[in-house]
């Protein structure tokens, strides 16, 4: 035991939540097939350690520790439920297979995420439920990342006690793919989108999405679809080291420095897509991944393809209907033709509540305004998007943004 005071063992719980929840949940409930009585019995064995490592130190492997206590808690609610009824083989596979004997933790996040597929959940509600069981996302971030309120989120992700936790059959696994798919993705955006790594609720998301990508790949090696998420998670974080100036200001990608972007990244995502279009079957993260490489190849040659990029947009919005999709596809049309295009283009704010509260939305909007010279339209979408951003970087951004529209218009008063 490493002696440790509140402050200390609070920070150890919060770092092993962040690093192994998922993984410690999972274990658990491989071994009881019960998914609420494994979150409630590691609920519990955190609110122990709170109380317990301030007095006798933090344990050299708090993981196990979690475990072994988790372990006495399902033993324990089992009895109170069966009483002097309890099956002793229940009892024995939970003390014996609570905690690996080598001290090693088996990785069961992948069997959990599509047991939170199953089909008697909700198909609305099981990528945010894995986004909540798998990584411990809040309520309100995983109502950010679709367009929904956090009220109502909170309200889908009742805890689903009836998951029948168990590791489907391989033939299962296709039909619950694109859940455990989208709940990847949405942990990998929020990751990704913390530039600089400074909020510690996110700082291991991506990370953890690479992992869990890579495995449902080697799982599933003839999905052309798992193969395509790949390949756009690795386009995107490619550019990771070229989204910030060496002050720390966000850079977007049309001012990118492509010598910054990592090019075995790139060259391996290129692969996957070839890989993933040998199967003929063209999805969603495949044309997102098309869209990632129609950048790169603009980028790096400075050669306009915009009229491809739209071609993908158009594809991909047939596929998903969605806002954001309808939000880049006018960005492209802009390009293409000119900023009143791009603005006749753009979805409408008042037809779709979930844009009401979506920065990129307001970004791109004041954007195309500014460029048609309606300044106080653009002057108000910019102050807008200003007062949804939560990165400081890109606040900043936003602000000078705003600031260049002012100037250009008391220049024509």
């Amino acid at each position: 035991m490493n002696a440790c005071n509140s402050d200390e063992a609070r920070s150890t719980a919060e770092a092993v939540a962040r690093r192994s929840y998922g993984k410690l949940v999972a274990f658990l409930a491989a071994r009881i097939h019960d998914l609420a009585a494994a979150e409630d019995a590691l609920s519990e064995a955190f609110a122990a350690a709170l109380e317990n490592w301030p007095q006798n130190g933090c344990p050299a492997n708090p993981e196990a520790w979690l475990l072994t206590v988790a372990r006495r808690k399902l033993i324990d609610m089992t009895r109170r439920q069966h009483g002097d009824d309890f099956v002793d083989e229940d009892l024995e596979r939970i003390a014996l297979g609570a905690t690996p004997a080598d001290g090693e933790i088996p990785d069961r996040r992948l069997a959990l995420m599509f047991a939170c597929a199953h089909p008697a959940i909700d198909a609305g509600i099981r990528a945010p439920l894995i986004l909540q069981v798998i990584l411990g996302l809040d309520a309100a971030t995983i109502a950010s990342a679709f367009l929904m309120s956090p009220t109502a989120m909170s309200k889908r992700l009742v805890r689903e006690a009836a998951i029948p936790f168990c590791i489907p059959e391989r033939e299962e696994l296709p039909g619950r793919l694109d859940a455990v798919l989208a709940a990847i993705y949405t942990a990998f955006s929020e990751g990704w989108s913390d530039a600089a790594g400074t909020d510690s609720s996110r700082r291991d998301l991506t990370g953890e999405a690479f992992f869990l990508a890579r495995l449902v790949t080697e799982l599933l090696p003839g999905e052309p679809e798992a193969i395509g998420l790949l390949a756009l998670m690795l386009h995107a974080e490619a550019r990771r080291g070229a989204r910030r100036s060496e002050e720390g200001e966000y850079v977007p990608l049309a001012k990118q420095d492509a010598r910054r972007w990592d090019s075995s990244m790139i060259a391996e995502a290129e692969a996957l897509l070839v890989r993933a279009s040998t199967f003929g079957l063209t999805g969603r993260y495949q044309l997102e991944a098309a869209v990632q490489s129609a950048h790169v190849f603009r980028c790096r040659t400075g050669q306009a393809n915009w009229e491809a990029v739209l071609h993908i947009y158009d594809a991909l919005f047939v596929i998903t209907e969605s806002p954001v999709v309808a939000i880049n596809r006018a960005l492209a049309v802009a390009e293409l033709h000119d900023a009143q295009a791009g603005l006749d283009a753009m979805p409408d704010h008042t037809r779709d509540a979930r844009l009401a509260e979506y920065q990129p939305y307001w970004a791109a909007r004041a954007e195309l305004l500014a460029k048609t010279g309606t300044y106080d339209e653009a002057r108000h979408a910019y102050e807008i998007a200003i007062g949804l951003e939560r990165d400081p970087a890109v606040r900043r951004f936003l602000e000078r943004r705003r600031s260049a529209v002012e100037v250009f218009a008391q220049r024509i008063k």
